[in-house]
Parts: structure tokens; sequence; C-alpha cells
């Protein structure tokens, strides 16, 4: 038996009814060892959104991660992604804030990006920036 993740004595976690997970933490306890067994979560009935999580996701790059922050910042300056849905509301207080963040990745990680990584993250402020400044002034 299991109580606030210490073993009770003369228990084993393999003596217990399916543990789920065993966590074992070793942090100066010496010879003694500490677990915590958790029940396995209960899945989920399977719907389009449960769907569309199960499916294998892109691997996460710095490109990927830029081109998330890029997409963001379009939609605060009221770019619409998709075709067929009306204009985002546009909050350009915000999407400068975007921009500068972008800004500050940029020196921040200077000298340690890939060629490509740069050309991303350099296209990509340029990009915004000139978007900005359109939709400042009115023109779009």
């Amino acid at each position: 038996m299991v109580i606030f993740g210490h073993v009770k004595e003369g228990m084993k976690v393999s003596d217990q009814e399916d543990p789920g997970f065993v966590v074992r933490d070793k942090r100066g306890h010496g010879a003694e060892e500490a677990s915590v067994t958790s029940e396995p979560e209960p899945e989920p009935a399977s719907s389009p959104a449960s769907t569309l999580s199960q499916q294998e996701a892109p691997p996460l790059t710095f490109s990927s991660f830029i081109f998330s922050l890029g997409t963001s910042t379009l939609m605060l300056m009221g770019e619409s992604m998709v075709p067929d849905q009306p204009t985002p509301p546009a909050n350009l207080p915000q999407a400068k804030e975007m921009i500068d963040v972008l800004s500050m990745l940029e020196a921040k990680t200077q000298g340690n990006l890939t060629s490509d990584e740069q050309t991303v993250l350099h296209e990509m402020l340029y990009t915004l920036r000139m978007k900005y400044v359109d939709a400042v002034s009115g023109k779009s």
C-alpha cells in the first residue's frame, strides 16, 4: 500500500493491483527508496478534437516556433489565416509587443543559429515590420 509517496513496510509495489506507473525518488534518501504510484487516466471518448490530438505532431524546431509566433502576430494585425473565416479584430499594441519579442530573440540568439534559422527569423521580422507599418499608417 502506498501512503503519501512511501511504500508501507512489508508491501512491494508489485503486490498492488495495477500500479499504473511508478516514480522512484532517489534524492538523498540513502538506502531508503520512496515510490509513488498513480492510476492511469481513462482515455476520453473519441471525438474529432481527440482524433486530431492523437495524430503525430511535426517536431518542434526553432523555425516552427518562429512561424508560430509570426502567425500569431499576423492574426493580431487583423490577418485571416483561413480564407473562409472572418477577419479577426486587430490588436496593434499587442502585435508590436510580439514583434519586439521576436527582435529580442534575434538579438539574444546572435551567432547561435544555423543559417536557415537566421534567415527564417530575419525574413519573418522584416515581413511583420512592413505589415505593421502598413497597418499603423492605414494602408491595409
